[in-house]
């Protein structure tokens, strides 16, 4: 079964997001979008492919239970069966599985603290 097959996103932690957003503008050049920056690239099946870059609040309640300053979204070919493994595997959730418009996601937290989102993309 395959599992992670890339990264889906890189969400950071800001004591001051607008700041943050303008130096990565500016000194990286990345075009940003109000929610962050989305890089697009072929992956077939699905041409419409993509990872983003996204900034939260230095107080977001997003990454919790994590303490980290980022959460790093790996992409995955079939988040039902990686959960399923997962499971089998003892490796605790957090939370529930979620179905949105993006696709679907679940969490799970690392060796190290660290929350882990994966993330399904919906078909193109």
């Amino acid at each position: 079964m395959k599992r992670v097959i890339g990264i889906g996103g890189i969400f950071l932690k800001c004591n001051d997001v607008e700041r943050s957003r303008a130096w990565y503008a500016k000194h990286l050049g990345i075009s940003l979008e109000s929610w962050g920056a989305q890089f697009s690239f072929r992956d077939e099946p699905n041409p419409e492919a993509y990872s983003v870059l996204s900034f939260f609040k230095s107080d977001s309640p997003y990454f919790q239970p994590s303490n980290g300053s980022f959460m790093i979204n790996f992409r995955v070919h079939d988040l039902d069966a990686l959960v399923a493994a997962l499971r089998q595997e003892d490796v605790e959730l957090v939370g529930d599985p979620i179905v949105e418009e993006f696709g679907k996601f679940a969490w799970v937290i690392d060796p190290d603290g660290n929350k882990i989102e994966l993330w399904e993309q919906p078909p193109a």
